[in-house]
């Protein structure tokens, strides 16, 4: 219609003057420093370490609570039979021989519990019953014999008799030199190593030392219970993270 200010339907909207020559508006980010990325990268590798700990202290703790129930909370009355070693000695790179002839190394034992005995080859009756108890302790465990290996440390070269094979055939025996074994395992006062036994742990440390027992007539009864009960509550004190066999 003549004089009429509408648009016709279509028609494109009217830019305002100017509005077509105004620059674009863009956000600029800074890159960051060498200073500033290398920071970074630090924290990131402190955390990276922290979490590492964290989940190295978590799998840890079931070893530090049983070895804290067992050596610090102790019940009134309770005491140990065998000698606490304090510090620990852990396996040494000590080389075995055994009856077969396999070479090898004593750390190769870590993963279970150790009970040892240390005589020379010939073996003469006292041996013999240090054995025999060893056997009878193992056997004594029940479901949990399978976590300890009793061995025998033979410090010599003297022949093993055949008749004696037959008694130590899940016995774990071992020719070792006798001078470098002696700056390991270390008897009592007054005594040889030959008369006591000793306790390793599955982590590979020498923790206890059992008093000579009398083996001069027959095994010490009284005694052979004592160190029952100990082996018994090690078994306890490590039940949630010492598994049968070694890993």
């Amino acid at each position: 219609m003549s004089g009429s200010n509408s648009s016709r339907p279509g028609a494109p909207a009217v830019q305002p003057p100017g509005a077509l020559d105004e620059p674009l508006g863009l956000t600029v980010h800074s890159l960051p420093t060498p200073q500033e990325a290398i920071g970074g990268e630090a924290q990131r590798t402190v955390r990276g370490r922290w979490k590492m700990l964290a989940v190295l202290l978590v799998c840890a703790a079931p070893v530090i609570a049983s070895y804290f129930t067992y050596y610090v909370v102790r019940p009134e009355g309770r005491r140990n039979y065998g000698e606490l070693i304090d510090p620990q000695r852990p396996l040494p790179a000590l080389p075995t021989v055994a009856l077969d002839g396999t070479a090898g190394q004593l750390p190769a034992l870590k993963g279970q519990w150790l009970l040892i005995s240390v005589a020379g080859g010939a073996c003469d009756a006292t041996c013999e019953k240090h054995l025999y108890l060893q056997r009878q302790l193992r056997e004594g465990l029940g479901k949990d014999k399978d976590r300890l290996d009793w061995v025998w440390l033979v410090p010599d070269d003297a022949p093993v008799k055949p008749e004696l094979r037959p008694a130590i055939q899940q016995a774990t025996v071992l020719r070792v030199d006798a001078a470098r074994l002696a700056q390991w395992l270390v008897p009592g006062p007054g005594r040889a190593l030959r008369d006591h036994l000793y306790v390793v742990d599955p982590l590979g440390n020498w923790m206890m030392r059992f008093p000579a027992v009398n083996l001069d007539a027959q095994v010490d009864t009284a005694s052979a219970a004592k160190i029952k009960r100990d082996l018994e509550r090690l078994m306890r004190a490590s039940a949630s993270w010492d598994q049968v066999g070694r890993p």
